[in-house]
Order: structure tokens, then C-alpha cells, then sequence
């Protein structure tokens, strides 16, 4: 399976190569940039490219969205990073990444990772994107004195509130 690999660490490139020619991937371009790594999809047409999220010219969800378009809609995309922010996988899911595997990975595993993500393509490899629920000022206000270990009864008196109005708050924040 032809790899393009983009990392703006040349060391990390290179334990890379390493282990995904271990795997029998073979590495047919490796880029420092989004930019470069556009321009050696162009002319190497690999089927995977591993591409790192923070690259300078151009970052690894933006060359993510331009391979996909002007290269091959059928190319295997998945991001290397450190960073798992939700707006992150986000970006990266609307983009067109298949998947997300972290760079603290060892590199064999990391390989491995990545021949699985290639062997199942009908599978979602993005994490979990969930948003933490938006509480209300009172919901929050709620919340941080259950947090401390208040009752029910103190919240209510605190709060200047009456023990069934607490009791539906605490229902809709827990």
C-alpha cells in the first residue's frame, strides 16, 4: 500500500518510514508541509496519506479537504496529532479524515493502528465528538454547590429557591 507521510519533524518522519515499512506499507512521499505533502499527492498518488494536524503553509485538515478534492476521493486520510480537542476531530471529520491516531503512539503500534483504519473503511475511527451540555446561569450556579457537597435543602436556602424548584434543577443537570 503506497503511504504519503507529512510531518514537519524530520526525526518523526523517519521513525515512521521506519515502522510502516515494517508493516509493508511503502512510503512513496514524504512532506514537511500540508503544501508539499498536496503537491506529492498530485504526483505520487498514494493510497494513504498520514498527515500531521499542526504544519506550517498549510495544516493537515486544510490538505486533508484539497487531496480529497484534487487528488483522489477514494485516498485514506488520517491525522497524526497531539491535540484532541471536539472542534478539532470536527474539522478533521468534515475534512474527509478517516481517522485520528496520536503521536505519543509508538511507531509499530501506531502502524498497526494504521492497517486497521485501511482494512475497515466502513468503520468510524474519528473519536467521539460528544459536546458537553449548555447549562443555564441557575443550572450552573446548581451544579457548583452540589460539586462542593451541599443538599438539596442548603442549595435551596442559598440560592433563595424552594426544594422542588432545586430538585428539577439538579434533574436536568445530572
Amino acid at each position: 500500500m503506497k503511504v504519503l507521510i507529512a510531518d514537519d519533524h524530520p526525526l518523526f518522519r523517519m521513525g515512521l518510514r521506519y515502522a510502516l515499512s515494517a508493516r509493508g506499507f511503502e512510503v512513496v512521499f514524504e512532506a514537511q508541509d500540508g503544501l508539499e505533502a498536496l503537491e506529492g499527492c498530485h504526483k505520487t498518488l498514494p493510497e494513504v496519506a498520514l498527515l500531521d494536524i499542526k504544519m506550517p503553509n498549510m495544516d493537515g485538515i486544510e490538505a486533508c479537504r484539497r487531496m480529497l478534492t484534487e487528488c483522489s476521493s477514494a485516498l485514506t486520510v488520517v491525522l497524526l496529532t497531539t491535540f484532541s480537542e471536539p472542534a478539532i476531530v470536527e474539522s478533521a471529520r468534515k475534512a474527509g479524515a478517516r481517522g485520528f491516531l496520536s503521536k505519543e503512539t509508538e511507531p509499530l503500534q501506531l502502524a498497526e493502528m494504521l492497517e486497521r483504519i485501511v482494512k475497515s473503511p466502513e468503520r468510524d475511527w474519528m473519536p467521539a465528538t460528544t459536546a458537553l451540555p449548555q447549562f443555564t446561569p441557575r443550572e450552573q450556579d446548581v451544579l457548583k454547590l452540589l460539586l462542593i457537597g451541599k443538599t438539596n435543602k442548603r442549595i435551596a436556602s442559598v440560592l433563595g429557591l424552594s426544594p422542588d424548584t432545586v430538585k428539577d434543577y439538579v434533574s436536568r443537570v445530572l
